[in-house]
């Protein structure tokens, strides 16, 4: 992966692309409009009937406090959910090459036996990767070849048909006695923590923030933001700087509040911020890839 490239304050400050900002602009100019109507209807009802509509705003002072704490628990609790999967990818990484240097290192003298088993394990990330974004696994075939490709796309849970296979190269190599126990014992057990991170990638991507705490804290802003002008017109001399002042405060509040929704899911390539997986999938398969050419070079000298 290319390491990112340090950007100027001001370049960042303005940045569109990458940005919470296109998505959260129209709710933002919806609440300029309902605060020019709110004021709108305080000199109405004020004209008419004389009651006055403004309230006092030491209340919003207090929640506003309050609802910016909720809001970064959320957004925390996504970024906890964001890094865990990078973690995890970083295990697949890391169990990935132990695999084909184990498989290398201990495993059959094998050519052909060696190709096969590295080329599937450069499989793996690409198949795990199209499994979390219910994706077909595309680009495998000229690892694994067509029909295997085709085979893993048709199965029920593709990481787990890629573990099968690998499971029964490491088979037959103890079959034909060119595999010792410790060593069968060793791939084995690398092989298996693959799946152990598949599953824990799974369990982030099934199981969400619950919906009732989302329902709450949308429920609060709407209700400080909805109510802020008649607090700031008992506030402000000039009644026109409440819409803009209203849209000020709503920028930071649906921000925050979409940044929680787009950390939930760090696989989907609809989300902001999500884990570069085309990059980490490729650098496996390049590095084992490049660790069975290596080998093959060695035994050929």
């Amino acid at each position: 992966m290319s390491e990112p490239k340090p950007r100027e304050f001001w370049t960042e400050a303005f940045a569109v692309q990458g940005s919470i900002t296109p998505i959260v602009v129209a709710d933002v100019i919806a609440i300029g409009i309902l605060a020019a109507l709110a004021v709108l209807l305080v000199h109405y009802v004020e004209g008419r009937t004389g009651f006055d509509l403004r309230l006092e705003v030491a209340p919003w002072e207090i929640a506003g406090a309050a609802l910016s704490l909720l809001l970064i628990l959320r957004t925390n609790a996504g970024y906890d959910r964001w890094w865990e999967a990078r973690k995890l990818w970083g295990g697949i990484v890391n169990q990935s090459r132990n695999l084909a240097i184990d498989a290398l290192a201990y495993g059959p003298a094998d050519e052909g036996w060696r190709r096969e088993f590295v080329s599937w394990i450069g499989a793996f990330p690409h198949v795990v990767r199209s499994s979390l974004r219910g994706e077909p696994p595309l680009g495998i075939a000229m690892l694994i070849g067509e029909a295997d490709a085709q085979r893993v796309a048709a199965a029920a849970h593709m990481p787990s048909c890629v573990a099968l296979k690998l499971a029964d190269l490491l088979r037959s190599a103890c079959d034909r006695q060119q595999l010792g126990d410790y060593a069968f014992l060793q791939l084995n057990r690398e092989r298996a923590l693959l799946i152990d991170h598949v599953g824990a990638c799974e369990r982030i991507l099934k199981t969400p923030l619950p919906l009732a705490y989302s329902i709450k804290i949308r429920r609060y802003i709407a209700m400080f933001l909805l109510l802020l002008p008649f607090a700031l017109l008992n506030r402000l001399h000039s009644d026109w700087i409440v819409p803009p002042l209203c849209m000020l405060v709503a920028y930071p509040l649906f921000s925050l509040d979409q940044m929680g929704i787009e950390l939930q899911n760090p696989f989907s390539k609809t989300n902001l911020s999500h884990l570069p997986l085309e990059e980490i999938s490729a650098t496996i398969e390049r590095n084992v890839m490049g660790l069975l050419k290596e080998r093959i070079m060695d035994t050929s000298i």
